[in-house]
């Protein structure tokens, strides 16, 4: 599996894997126990996980999503990393550790929330992507 093969989709949560494109939409499951499928449209806004970046204050401006993954990895491994009832507070000091150079202007709260939440969802689906980034399974 690929990371290009996941998308977040807006006004839904969780992931989901792209099953089938088609011309005028995409065929969609979700990566939660139902495993259910959904017909997304063009018009809907779908956000491919390998095209997400996190905004930093390096030179490159931002780091791939994939590499955040890779350091949650090196840092927490498979332990549970922060709580899901954790504050914002908590959740930027998170990603303080794994990402020091991140832009606190631009990146809040509830997008490191669903950094965390889809990285538990990739590692449970695609593990080699998390550890890795590598799109060959391991």
């Amino acid at each position: 599996m690929k990371l290009k093969e996941f998308v977040s989709i807006s006004g839904k949560s969780g992931l989901f894997k792209i099953i089938k494109p088609a011309r005028a939409s995409v065929i969609v499951e979700s990566l939660d126990d139902q495993k259910k499928k959904l017909v997304i449209s063009t018009n809907q806004r779908i956000s491919v996980l390998d095209e997400i970046s996190i905004y930093t204050n390096n030179t490159e401006g931002s780091t791939p999503l994939v590499k955040v993954f890779q350091a949650i990895y090196q840092e927490f491994g498979k332990e549970r990393a922060i709580d899901n009832d954790a504050t914002n507070s908590e959740y930027l000091s998170f990603l303080q550790t794994v990402l020091p150079e991140y832009d606190r202007d631009r990146v809040y709260a509830s997008d490191i929330k669903k950094i965390v939440r889809w990285y538990y969802i990739l590692l449970r689906e695609a593990p080699h992507l998390v550890r890795s980034g590598s799109d060959e399974e391991e």
